[in-house]
């Protein structure tokens, strides 16, 4: 149940609260949004809460990049072993990867410009947006949380901001892409050798391959959260300013004036 429904009598809506999160547009800095495409494909779309673009792009960004080798012949090419590079990459996988990584820059780019129009648009008519939502999955609703918390647990391990938001589809799949790279990359083993003052056998365990996934799951997590909660606040607040505008201001009273027009 819901104490409002986006019933589509409006043309556009700001936000929307459901049980599985809050959806919500913003403004938003469209480089900063084509940059977390570039640093993992997918990762940009999410942030405009176009999640199953974002899905898509993650796991085939996954699928390609792990056949081909490419962040294999990256440390390679980092290390001077250029030679090595050219040798561990697959062309055939290579190829497809090139011009759908562009799409996702590009991709993600505009629907950033485009949903920026559509939010003052969406602000201008200042219609009406579901602030509470329960259902036999749970429940969800509008309120203000701590944005340092968010990315507390999201640094924790990558998800938990998102599950602080009750983001929770977002939650698990960062969560099963964490547990997946920390597995093939042997990161946690690396950890253990690492505190035994194995040093040598630290790195030598660890896959470069599924390693180089982990830095933009774990700096997405947090900006995301981070981002999220900032914006839920401001949801929440615009929306109670709303309510008791509406329900015990005086149609009289002059907020910009702070008194009552004659």
């Amino acid at each position: 149940m819901n104490n409002y429904s986006n019933d589509n009598t409006a043309r556009r809506y700001i936000a929307d609260v459901s049980m599985f999160g809050t959806s919500q547009i913003h403004l938003r800095n469209p480089y900063i949004i084509a940059w977390w495409s570039v640093a993992f494909p997918g990762l940009g779309h999410l942030l405009l809460a176009k999640y199953h673009r974002g899905y898509i792009l993650i796991i085939w960004e996954v699928i390609v990049n792990v056949n081909s080798h490419l962040n294999q012949a990256m440390v390679f090419s980092f290390q001077g072993n250029i030679h090595l590079a050219k040798d561990i990459l697959d062309t055939r996988w290579l190829l497809m990867y090139i011009p759908v990584y562009l799409f996702g820059i590009w991709d993600s780019y505009r629907s950033t410009v485009d949903l920026n129009a559509i939010y003052i648009l969406a602000d201008h008519e200042g219609h009406r947006y579901n602030t509470f939502s329960m259902g036999p999955f749970g429940m969800n609703y509008l309120d203000k949380r701590k944005p340092f918390l968010a990315i507390l647990w999201s640094l924790f391990a990558p998800g938990l901001g998102q599950l602080y938001l009750h983001r929770t589809i977002t939650a698990f799949f960062l969560i099963f892409c964490c547990i997946v790279f920390c597995y093939f990359s042997h990161f946690f083993e690396a950890v253990s050798l690492l505190f035994l003052g194995k040093i040598q056998e630290s790195i030598s365990v660890l896959n470069a391959q599924w390693l180089l996934f982990l830095p933009s799951i774990y700096g997405f997590a947090a900006y995301d959260s981070y981002i999220n909660t900032v914006e839920n606040n401001k949801l929440f607040k615009k929306e109670q300013m709303k309510f008791l505008m509406e329900n015990y201001q005086h149609p009289s009273f002059s907020i910009l004036k702070g008194r009552k027009v004659k």
